[in-house]
């Protein structure tokens, strides 16, 4: 099963739904702020994607912390960062069977068509 992990408030994620609803895929909605996520799932993201792809570095969030802060986030101590600033995570995120990819694009679009 296809689930999505965003904030149910992000424009993005909202469009994302929508597009899925009328397509008429089936899937599930984490809310990352609400709902939270495992440690150990956010470690896999971690693994697979890196913190480049999965770190929102444009986000208001990002922007508010501290920059000692931001200087400390490395791969090694990300997941436990990103557990504590669950809105840091770039979204939507899609898992479909272990294939994650982020944000809501035609490439996107492509691979949640299939």
């Amino acid at each position: 099963m296809l689930t999505v992990y965003g904030l149910k408030n992000c424009d993005t994620c909202r469009k994302a739904r929508k597009w899925l609803d009328t397509g008429n895929i089936a899937y599930r909605f984490v809310d990352l702020r609400d709902d939270g996520v495992a440690l150990t799932m956010i470690t896999t993201w971690v693994r697979k994607l890196g913190l480049d792809t999965l770190v929102n570095r444009r986000s208001t969030t990002w922007r508010e912390l501290p920059a000692r802060e931001r200087e400390m986030l490395t791969s090694a101590n990300a997941a436990n960062f990103l557990v504590t600033y669950p809105t840091l995570i770039k979204r939507p995120l899609f898992d479909f069977n272990g294939k994650i990819t982020v944000g809501f694009n035609g490439s996107t679009r492509a691979i949640l068509a299939q």
